[in-house]
């Protein structure tokens, strides 16, 4: 078992894949929207870098299937189904819940700023924010949440839901595995010796447009939302 050396331990993905391997990745998807709490791990990141390891980790799963294409297929799927599962739990979670998460105080895993920003990012892309949202760190989190809040059609957020979750899955995972084998082949470079450095890229790409828009975009007032008032579910 991976040692725990520090709590930078938990920001990095190559720690979670060394501990628990194929079902603790599955764990950390689900958990980051179906639990709430995941919005502080690395998601983009572990799925990138999971993709590197695809192999080992399907291996020492169910043993080798012999094919990189479908041990790293295999992977992708399952993540993508966890993914699914765990937006379904957040949408229903909202969808009983209701307002009165508006109004529940803050805690260290639940920032109220964040359902608000969730929200208005839901308000401004309808449908779509489902699947963007994907790709998102934080809002991937708290989106689903709101889209049962606002009482979103059922089985178009299963759509979305699943079409989101593989395009996130399918992209990273593929991209961390068949780059790696790039790297290695064209330039002999193995990416799994320059895994702080593929992080912080990773991490700069999905959170810069977001530091960005909070230092310099438009100032959001959310104390509408305070008394934020929904429709009883129809039974």
């Amino acid at each position: 078992m991976e040692d725990f050396n520090s709590w930078k331990d938990l920001l990095n993905p190559e720690f979670y894949i060394k501990l628990g391997g194929f079902w603790l990745i599955l764990f950390i998807i689900f958990a980051e929207t179906g639990l709430f709490v995941g919005f502080f791990l690395p998601g983009d990141s572990l799925l990138f870098v999971s993709g590197i390891y695809a192999v080992r980790i399907v291996s020492e799963t169910f043993g080798s299937t012999g094919s990189d294409l479908l041990d790293t297929t295999i992977l992708a799927s399952s993540v993508a189904l966890a993914a699914i599962i765990g937006n379904e739990v957040g949408y229903y979670f909202g969808r009983k819940a209701g307002s009165a998460l508006y109004k529940k105080q803050d805690t260290w895993l639940f920032k109220k700023k964040y359902l608000y920003q969730a929200h208005n990012f839901f308000e401004k892309n309808g449908a779509l924010a489902i699947i963007m949202a994907r790709f998102l760190p934080v809002v991937r989190t708290f989106t689903p949440i709101v889209a049962g809040i606002v009482k979103m059609d059922k089985k178009a957020f299963l759509r979305d839901n699943i079409i989101g979750a593989i395009l996130w899955s399918f992209l990273l995972i593929f991209a961390g595995h068949y780059l790696d084998k790039l790297f290695q082949e064209e330039f002999g470079i193995d990416l799994k010796t320059k895994l702080e450095l593929i992080i912080i890229v990773i991490v700069l790409i999905t959170t810069v447009p977001v530091i960005l828009k909070f230092l310099f975009g438009k100032k959001e007032d959310f104390s509408k939302y305070e008394n934020y008032k929904f429709d009883e579910d129809e039974e």
